[in-house]
């Protein structure tokens, strides 16, 4: 019987392993291949030049710094008040029937195609507040599309926090704002900051609200103000995939890399931060 027992434990051990591989093998081979077919195509100039002859010629410098706007203009936007909405959540709001509307609402926002957060965007800050189409407006709608999944991640790691360090702290003399500043959160950034890269990332890597509201398909120069049009690279790399003929296969995939490269980056520097701040 204990053989059986150590058999089927290895056999299951065995299965978890194959499902646990096959689930990721398709990850690196679309980074792979992405890497293979775009990495040839990186140069200096590329990453540093205006598009030129069309964008058939030149780099994506515009792009790279458009998205770089647009992604810091997101964080500025959405983290603050994610963050704080979350806490509010948690700490201080009644558990009634309106604060459980409120949370069913807020999950169920994060599943709203993106390109309703554009038309909304368009509506809201392009054409009423009369923005234009600008990095500000831009930005505004990918951190409002962000804010839910940050709320959500805010306030399920608020309440992984064990109730005895909030009594703990209280019982010494701190108050309330102090106990959440110097106990509980502290204690949820690691999940907070898992909520918040997921949310950023995504915002990275999405077209359709930018099309509404920043995007431009070209400009000759950089911008001056957060008024002005930007260039973005999801944007860039479906114009140039479907808008332009006779586009050399090597951009359309240099741009891709680039892309990649930059929303990995966002992963891994958060998840350095995230195990550093484990450690301490």
């Amino acid at each position: 019987m204990e053989l059986l027992k150590g058999k089927s434990g290895k056999n299951l051990e065995l299965c978890i392993k194959i499902i646990g591989f096959l689930s990721v093998a398709p990850i690196f081979v679309i980074l792979g291949y992405i890497a293979i077919k775009g990495i040839p195509s990186i140069s200096w100039d590329f990453l540093t030049d205006i598009p030129r002859r069309g964008m058939r010629q030149g780099g994506i410098f515009p792009a790279i710094l458009g998205t770089i706007y647009l992604t810091l203009g997101t964080i500025v936007i959405s983290v603050p008040f994610g963050v704080m909405t979350g806490v509010y959540l948690v700490e201080y709001a009644k558990d009634n029937w309106l604060t459980r509307i409120i949370n069913l609402t807020i999950v169920n926002l994060a599943g709203i195609p993106s390109i309703i957060y554009g038309l909304f965007g368009m509506s809201l800050f392009v054409i009423y507040f009369k923005l234009g189409v600008s990095i500000l407006s831009g930005s505004l709608t990918l951190g409002i599309m962000a804010l839910p999944v940050i709320i959500t991640a805010t306030r399920e790691s608020l309440l992984t926090v064990p109730n005895n360090l909030r009594e703990a702290s209280l019982a010494l003399g701190a108050t309330k704002w102090e106990t959440i500043w110097k106990v509980v959160l502290p204690t949820a950034f690691p999940g907070i900051l898992t909520g918040i890269i997921l949310s950023i990332s995504r915002a990275a890597g999405e077209t359709a609200p930018i099309l509404f509201t920043a995007a431009a398909f070209y400009l000759p120069f950089l911008p001056e103000s957060i008024f002005d049009q930007v260039m973005a690279l999801p944007y860039h790399l479906y114009v140039i995939s479907t808008q332009v003929p006779n586009m050399p296969e090597k951009n359309m995939y240099g741009t891709l890399f680039v892309l990649v490269f930059i929303t990995v980056g966002f992963n891994l520097i958060g998840a350095y931060i995230r195990s550093r701040f484990n450690r301490k």
